[in-house]
């Protein structure tokens, strides 16, 4: 079930990111990603001013994705499941129920790492393109991708 986040969801919203996160920082190695070193109240601050959708399972929360507007752009953030269900469509199902969900948008970005293969795939399964690439160090180029959604026939 996918619903909106609450600002009492975000200490298990940022459970499962960081849970979620710590591959992304095993594979660049960089412990200190902002996923990870985000705080509680950041989180909750987010969870206010955003749209939050958590992914809920048997009462636990094992995704989440952000979403804000800037102009008729929507900024896509922090698609996050938990490392146990990750492979299972939750991922996907979070980023359609966004797309549903900021209707007004008249397209959306988001950016991952260049070595972040299975992030890649989802995206580009989902109609994101690479807009450009974005070198932040020896290690790490952010790849930033936007879907633009097709009018209702």
């Amino acid at each position: 079930m996918i619903e909106q986040a609450v600002p009492g969801d975000a200490g298990e919203v940022l459970t499962v990111q960081r849970a979620a996160y710590v591959s992304e920082a095993q594979l660049y190695g960089d412990p200190y990603i902002p996923p990870l070193v985000e705080s509680l109240e950041q989180v909750r601050k987010v969870i206010e001013d955003a749209v939050v959708l958590k992914a809920v399972e048997s009462g636990r929360i094992v995704g989440a994705v952000r979403g804000r507007l800037a102009g008729t752009t929507c900024l896509v953030g922090r698609l996050v499941v938990a490392p146990d269900l990750q492979g299972r469509g939750i991922g996907t199902a979070l980023l359609r129920a966004l797309h549903e969900r900021v209707p007004d948008a008249q397209a959306f970005d988001l950016f991952t790492g260049h070595l972040s293969e299975p992030n890649l795939r989802l995206y580009r399964r989902l109609g994101y393109r690479e807009t450009h690439r974005e070198r932040m160090d020896d290690h790490l180029t952010l790849i930033h991708l936007r879907m633009t959604p097709q009018p209702a026939a």
